[in-house]
């Protein structure tokens, strides 16, 4: 039966001019034959030698297989097509250089699907057969030309195809070799169909069954068709299968069933990285190129990651100490953010800015303020008595803040008025403000708990316990604040001043509020004048304040170091005491009457501004606020979920807002190292940019480099998307090395900048590169380089196989 038969085809190039390669050639070759076609340069024979191999396609006429029509053949069926019935030996070898004669000859039945053991065993019989058994693992370098284009005959039969196509076989070999290699050729044409393209006649006469002339694209002569008498009742018998193999044509659309053609990941990727092994010097450099962007990247998130631990230790350690707290009255919960509205300005008007006319505006500062009032009920305050027993590991004290004023006198060289934080706080004549430093503040905690972080410094030095004592805390170089004395009425200049002159001594005196404050004809109150001090101070009211010992903070316990403010602090029992004392004060009772400020007669505002005023003076006794302090970072994250658990299932008003000071220094902090960490990302994303654009550049170069090999792997039946898959493996390779490389440098260099910064601000490890930044790297390394493949790649699949086989 016959095996391939052209009808009428013709081939036409349009390349300036019009060029008639084929007029209208019609042949019929039978399943086993050796057929060589000869004449002259120009005449057609290699154009219909790459249509009968599918490597062009002819514009007119039709070429069938089995009686099957090519004609509705899409690219992935002539892939298939020249993959498992077509064999192609070449004049010129088309070896791909990176790969061994074994895998040159192994490399189609990758494209068909076939084991490994199978393809391998396949391969080493078809080098066997042709005498090159021992040498497969050789390049094609180290093999003569005959021997080379041996292995292209081993690669042409390996997948038992139907059809061997030799374009002039013998061109570029010696007369010797050239006979060997006819002799392989004729031994096939026993089982198969081998056509010949040749300028050599003799050769042509000596081994071929068959010789066809050609001529200016037209058939000449036919030393043999299918049609002499000794082929006719072959025809006869022929035509009748073509006429039931038809109607199959017409079932399936005209479609041959040569099954179809694929190269693997793997496949694709042992080829581009065994190219790369042969351009090691280049790859290596392309490599470190493409890791710079990655070592930028990677040191910024090391440093980011680095700092972003050292934060949470420093709040761990450092911060921890810091109490949460919770405070009576309005909370303002978030502050106004933002430049005023571009419409109403800040006084919401609708005027803007500068407005005209005779307008006074009143403006709310807080009015866009998210705010919550804290109530704090009996019910709440049972609740947090209750934390030390519900949390034992995690509480180390509670203390409750009074808003009681004190009325505290110092004798030093004169009697003076010690400013405290609860004058200050309640708005009281004289009092410093906010922002003045007090240096009087309450004993946090039991004994126990202060003196694990704190060491009694100073001869006869103990820890204060009653009412009527103080301590004095100072700074690791054993200093106060020479304002502190000044408000102790001593002389801060005293170079001699020791710690036993405070020791033991009755620095302080607190009075009462009947005795501070006169009612006058009015009605009104009026405070002590300064006059009276020393009246006061010596007289039998008041309770007399002595220091007992002074505090230091211990060298192990920066942890503390927000525990207790440097001056002096007081017991809760004088707290208790002054606010017992004040709430049945003559002044306490008149200012519940009333609502104006009976001491300096002024209406109150508001309302709030009413309950400051008897927090002040002990009329209310309830806890302005409460400090809950946890042993550790996450003891604090235990009590702030106790305290989260109280407002379940509450309103919004009804709910309790706390404050966690070290929380809101720790996300200002984390905010900044965040912005900085993405603006010196985004300056070492541009030199990732930029070397990716140069990986696109030398994929493109590879491209061109390796044209050939794309012309060799199209004509054993790689697709366009197989060619397409073996740049895309090169630049993942690629783009994995870079990858790799970048971090590994990354990491040498971070046991460099961890030395150094140690030096220089004795940080410990500073930067540090997570194992998962590692990897997203590698990755992200890999996708970059990819996406700049894509371009090289796809032009690579554009590339026309008959050319590309031409290429050097």
């Amino acid at each position: 039966m016959s095996k391939l038969r052209l009808t009428d085809i013709k081939k036409s190039y349009h390349s300036g001019e019009v060029v008639h390669a084929l007029k209208g050639v019609s042949l019929e070759f039978r399943a086993s034959e050796f057929v060589s076609i000869l004449g002259p340069s120009g005449c057609g024979k290699t154009t219909l030698l790459n249509i009968i191999g599918g490597l062009d396609r002819y514009d007119e006429g039709d070429l069938t297989l089995g009686g099957k029509s090519t004609k509705h053949f899409k690219d992935k069926d002539w892939d298939a097509y020249r993959n498992r019935s077509i064999g192609f030996v070449f004049q010129n070898y088309n070896l791909i250089g990176h790969q061994t004669i074994l895998q040159n000859v192994e490399i189609a039945m990758t494209l068909s699907g076939i084991s490994v053991s199978e393809r391998r065993a396949k391969a080493k019989q078809a080098l066997e057969s042709v005498g090159l058994g021992d040498k497969l693992n050789k390049r094609p370098n180290q093999l003569s030309g005959g021997q080379m284009q041996r292995v292209a005959i081993a690669r042409a039969i390996v997948t038992d195809p139907d059809i061997i196509l030799a374009d002039e076989p013998t061109g570029a070999l010696d007369s010797h070799t050239s006979v060997q290699v006819m002799d392989i050729l004729r031994e096939i044409s026993k089982t198969k169909l081998v056509i010949m393209v040749t300028h050599n006649g003799d050769l042509a006469e000596e081994y071929s069954s068959r010789i066809i002339h050609l001529r200016d694209g037209e058939v000449q002569s036919d030393s043999r068709p299918i049609m002499s008498d000794t082929d006719h009742g072959e025809r006869t018998r022929e035509a009748a299968a073509t006429s039931s193999e038809t109607a199959a044509k017409d079932t399936d659309g005209g479609k041959l069933n040569v099954g179809k053609t694929s190269m693997s990941l793997t496949t694709a990727t042992s080829l581009s990285f065994r190219n790369l092994l042969t351009k090691k010097g280049r790859t290596l450099i392309t490599a470190f190129a493409g890791s710079i962007g990655i070592i930028g990247v990677a040191l910024v998130l090391a440093l980011s990651n680095g700092l972003s631990n050292y934060i949470t230790t420093l709040q761990a350690e450092t911060l921890a100490g810091f109490p949460v707290t919770i405070s009576k009255g309005v909370q303002q919960v978030q502050a106004p953010t933002g430049p005023p509205d571009e419409l109403t300005g800040g006084g919401g008007s609708g005027e803007g800015e500068y407005p005209s006319g005779d307008v006074l505006r009143v403006a709310d500062d807080n009015a866009d303020a998210e705010q919550h009032t804290n109530t704090l009920t009996p019910e709440y305050f049972d609740y947090i008595a209750k934390i030390q027993d519900e949390l034992p590991e995690a509480v180390n004290a509670v203390s409750y803040g009074s808003g009681v004023e004190m009325n505290v006198l110092a004798k030093g060289d004169d009697v003076l008025k010690f400013e405290t934080s609860q004058s200050a706080a309640s708005g009281a004549p004289g009092g410093f403000g906010a922002s003045a430093p007090t240096y009087w503040s309450e004993l946090s905690g039991d004994e126990d708990y202060v003196l694990s972080m704190y060491d009694l410094i100073g001869e006869g030095s103990r820890y204060p316990s009653a009412a009527n004592e103080v301590a004095v805390v100072v700074n690791s170089y054993n200093e106060v604040d020479k304002a502190f004395l000044e408000k102790l009425g001593l002389n801060g200049d005293n170079a001699d001043l020791k710690l036993t002159d405070l020791i033991g001594k009755p620095l302080l005196k607190v009075i009462p509020n009947d005795a501070y404050y006169t009612k006058d004809a009015s009605g009104l109150f009026a405070p002590a004048s300064a006059s009276a001090y020393e009246a006061l101070y010596d007289g039998d009211e008041g309770t007399e304040l002595t220091v007992t010992g002074i505090l230091r903070l211990k060298p192990d316990s920066s942890s503390s170091s927000g525990l207790l403010s440097e001056g002096l602090v007081y017991t809760p029992a004088l707290t208790e005491a002054v606010t017992d004392s004040a709430s049945g004060s003559a002044i306490a009772a008149a200012q519940q009457d009333s609502d104006r400020d009976v001491v300096s007669g002024a209406p109150f505002a508001e309302e709030t501004m009413k309950d400051a005023r008897l927090q002040a003076l002990g009329a209310d006794t309830e806890p302005t606020s409460i400090s809950i302090y946890p042993k550790d970072f996450d003891g604090k994250e235990k009590v702030k979920a106790y305290l989260d658990a109280y407002n379940d299932g509450k309103s919004s008003e009804d709910q309790i807002v706390y404050t966690d000071l070290s929380e809101m220094i720790g996300s200002v902090v984390q905010t900044m190292l965040d912005t900085v960490s993405y603006v010196l990302t985004g300056f070492a994303g541009i030199s990732l940019v930029v070397s990716t654009i140069m990986i696109g550049i030398i994929t493109y170069v590879s491209v061109l480099e390796r044209t050939k090999e794309i012309g060799i792997l199209r004509s054993i039946g790689a697709r366009k998307k197989d060619i397409s898959r073996l740049f895309n493996a090169e630049t993942l390779i690629v783009g994995f090395t870079a990858g790799a490389l970048g971090i590994g440098i990354a990491y040498a260099l971070t046991l460099v900048i961890n030395q150094v910064l140690n030096g220089i601000i004795d940080i410990q490890n500073l930067a540090q590169l997570s194992p998962v930044n590692a990897i997203v790297l590698v990755l992200g390394s890999m996708l970059l380089t990819l996406i700049a493949g894509l371009i090289p790649a796809k032009a690579a699949t554009k590339k026309d196989p008959v050319i590309a086989l031409r290429s050097e």
